[in-house]
């Protein structure tokens, strides 16, 4: 199967082509830029070096989320393009998922998260097993202090990471002591090809059910209802 996957959920920018299955081109690239102006571009680089035209794909993946409002926004909206106007299934999966499906480690709680600011993070709890990456909890906005504390009452192995920066690291070290292990920096980036090896075994949304997975009301929603709220 050919497969495009496309991940702009958070800074780093991961674009990846399996052809027949196989990895055969990928581009991440950990920089602060508008994914607007790079997505694209990165896309037909891939496809150019996996010598693939766009009629030869049967299979778009897409990072839905949780991340940046606008990376996501970015990334859904080009996948979708893509999709329909290709005529061609497309699969949406979390982000936290495909960060949590990096590590290999077996029988071991991996707690991926991304930096929400202020104090909060999107997280979700997973676990690598012999038959694949099973969801334990699923993702959520959650206060990091808070969400150490769950971890902690599960008395067992936690694999950390994270692809976005963040002040954390003393924090979970104190409050999970021995128990915890940080991913190396560079191996916490998002690569678009794991993404699109599990899409392969996803069953497919409709393109117009398909929309950014945000965790959390966006900026003009929040404002909105309290600006209702002190009008009662």
């Amino acid at each position: 199967m050919n497969v495009l996957a496309i991940d702009t959920s958070n800074q780093p920018m991961s674009v990846a082509v399996l052809k027949e299955g196989i990895l055969a081109a990928e581009l991440t690239i950990n920089m602060k830029r508008n994914h607007s102006i790079q997505v694209m571009p990165a896309v037909d680089y891939v496809m150019n070096q996996a010598d693939l035209k766009p009629k030869d794909l049967q299979l778009i993946a897409i990072a839905e989320g949780p991340g940046s409002y606008t990376g996501l926004r970015i990334g859904m909206s080009s996948a979708k393009s893509l999709a329909w106007s290709l005529d061609i299934p497309i699969v949406a999966l979390s982000s936290l998922k495909v960060l949590a499906a990096q590590v290999t480690d077996q029988h071991k709680l991996i707690a991926p998260f991304f930096d929400a600011r202020r104090g909060n993070v999107y997280a979700g709890l997973y676990e690598r097993t012999n038959t694949g990456i099973e969801t334990i909890q699923f993702d959520r906005n959650v206060e990091m202090t808070d969400w150490l504390k769950t971890l902690k009452e599960m008395n067992r192995d936690v694999i950390i990471t994270s692809s976005t920066s963040h002040q954390f690291t003393d924090e979970i070290y104190d409050t999970l002591g021995k128990n915890v292990r940080l991913i190396d920096s560079v191996l916490q980036y998002p690569k678009a090809s794991m993404l699109a090896y599990l899409a392969m075994s996803e069953e497919p949304i409709s393109v117009h059910a398909l929309a950014p997975q945000y965790h959390r009301m966006v900026e003009a929603e929040s404002k909105w209802l309290e600006k209702r709220q002190k009008e009662r």
